[in-house]
């Protein structure tokens, strides 16, 4: 499948990669560049593979409430929430973000992979429910601006103050003639925006956004470095580190699961999964070889985990990675080892997220 702006990265020369059934931009010029670029200026992503399910009417919060683990009645109109929505044994389905974009009107954001999944379960779980569920995905592009530069990209083509859009909070904005939802939120652990736009108008809005960032240092970013970006952040990938047999807590995302709500989707599974055996942690490296995703984690010569991501951190200049071990080996300080294909590698757990912008 491609997105409204395939052409346009043709046009760019982009390096294409399989992503969940979509041709993607894996990188335009090098990965490292477009990591560096977004950490220190600026990158504008097209994310318009993933999904966009539109809930509406007087039960949509209460629908939401039953259908994930959250408690989105608890959202007030123009902010926004991570979540997740899982099945009934506690299994993760997919990690997402819903906006509520009015008292009746949420949109739910899901992975490319999951999104045709989400949007089936969605309509299941609010059949009980006053609320229309409509999965907006094929009509809707998504363009991402991400860094510290960001702010000032925006603001010079919209029609918004955005130093009033808070972190996790969304607003509808013009950009020139373009009707936009700017949200600030990402996956890059920087300073962004998120502008959701009806399809069509892609090719244009790519266009402004590109020439008002040329004075700000912006450059097109693909997948690869929105990769490194997110891990460098400590941001969960669903497939690596999230996945239908691990649950929210296993993740050690169970702040996410509100248990005061009556009832949800996988309560009952997730009340007796709530002290897992083992942990997700975040790994740092002494050397240059880093582990990668399906390497094994070794407590002395004893394989005890997995690494669900890892790599040379552009911005720290030293290994990184994500993994699953034993609870009783995730205490920060705990030295541990990791199979690199045959060499066996020193690491050590470390609080995440890895980097911090200031």
């Amino acid at each position: 499948m491609h997105t409204a702006l395939y052409g346009v990265h043709k046009g760019l020369h982009a390096l294409f990669t399989d992503f969940a059934g979509w041709e993607m931009p894996v990188r335009y010029s090098s990965e490292l560049a477009e990591h560096r670029a977004v950490r220190e200026a600026a990158g504008l992503f097209d994310l318009s593979h993933m999904g966009e399910i539109e809930l509406t009417g007087p039960q949509a919060a209460e629908a939401l409430d039953y259908a994930l683990v959250g408690k989105l009645s608890a959202v007030k109109p123009g902010r926004a929430r991570y979540t997740m929505i899982c099945a009934e044994d506690g299994g993760v389905l997919d990690d997402l973000v819903v906006y509520r974009l009015a008292e009746e009107r949420f949109l739910v954001v899901a992975n490319a992979g999951n999104a045709p999944l989400v949007a089936s379960e969605l309509s299941a779980r609010a059949a009980k429910y006053d609320v229309a569920v409509y999965d907006a995905s094929a009509d809707t592009a998504l363009i991402a601006v991400q860094g510290p530069n960001s702010a000032a990209i925006v603001a010079a083509e919209s029609d918004v103050d955005v130093a009033d859009l808070r972190y996790y909070a969304s607003m509808p904005a013009k950009v020139r003639d373009h009707d936009v939802l700017l949200a600030r939120t990402g996956y890059t652990g920087e300073d962004g925006f998120e502008l959701y736009a009806p399809a069509s108008e892609a090719v244009e809005l790519w266009r402004l956004l590109t020439a008002a960032g040329e004075p700000h240092g912006l450059v097109p970013a693909g997948l690869a470095c929105r990769d490194t970006l997110r891990l460098e952040a400590g941001m969960p990938l669903y497939g690596n580190e999230l996945s239908r047999e691990l649950t929210p807590f296993e993740a050690g995302l169970g702040r996410v699961v509100k248990f005061e709500k009556p009832d949800f989707v996988g309560k009952a599974a997730l009340e007796g999964r709530r002290e897992p055996s083992r942990t997700l942690v975040g790994l740092r490296g002494s050397g240059r070889r880093a582990p990668r995703h399906g390497y094994k984690v070794l407590d002395g010569s004893r394989e005890v985990g997995e690494v669900t991501s890892g790599a040379l951190s552009p911005t720290l200049g030293y290994p990184v990675a994500l993994a699953y071990v034993p609870t009783e080996l995730s205490g920060v300080g705990t030295s541990l080892s990791v199979d690199v294909r045959g060499r066996v590698e020193p690491v050590e757990v470390v609080p995440t997220p890895f980097y911090q912008r200031a």
